[in-house]
């Protein structure tokens, strides 16, 4: 008798509201913050678009209203081996739909200013720097000492806006 074939890998890709126990992506949450404290403090707040392939979470977008018509685009993850491939980029454009959908203007975000190519992913995006946040990041806020990204000090937070 033969055997039978291994069934071909679902790639079924999907973004979707996660409605379920947010504790249970932490990993992911801890792939876009590397602050526990951090995480705490907005982990079950706003709207989570969970992104899926063959139903496994590969990625996260995370919005949270912060006044009328401005939401702040507070946590974006993909897991290493799905990055690349455009996921974060759908990720973003279904958060800014989402807020669209709520008469929302404005999507704004903070990227540590030593991480280059999350800043370019950003500017990519059409989103541009308002503001630059001094000393966002260290040990007072969760944040282990002596940071770096890219061989550069992680200490100051870039915010960009996308208007929407």
């Amino acid at each position: 008798m033969l055997p039978l074939p291994t069934p071909p890998p679902d790639e079924t890709f999907r973004i979707a509201l996660f409605e379920g126990r947010r504790h249970d992506l932490w990993s992911l949450f801890e792939l876009a913050d590397a602050s526990a404290a951090s995480i705490c403090s907005y982990l079950d707040r706003g709207a989570l678009h969970l992104a899926t392939i063959g139903g496994m979470p590969v990625g996260h977008s995370q919005v949270l209203e912060l006044e009328p018509g401005v939401y702040e685009l507070r946590s974006l993850a993909v897991v290493p081996r799905r990055r690349r491939r455009g996921l974060a980029t759908r990720l973003v454009a279904r958060s800014a739909a989402w807020v669209r959908e709520r008469s929302g203007t404005r999507l704004v975000t903070g990227a540590a200013s030593a991480a280059l190519d999350v800043l370019g992913f950003y500017l990519r995006l059409g989103f541009r720097v308002v503001r630059v946040e001094r000393d966002a990041y260290g040990p007072e806020r969760g944040y282990p000492e002596g940071l770096l990204a890219h061989g550069i000090p992680v200490r100051d937070r870039i915010w960009l806006e996308l208007e929407l």
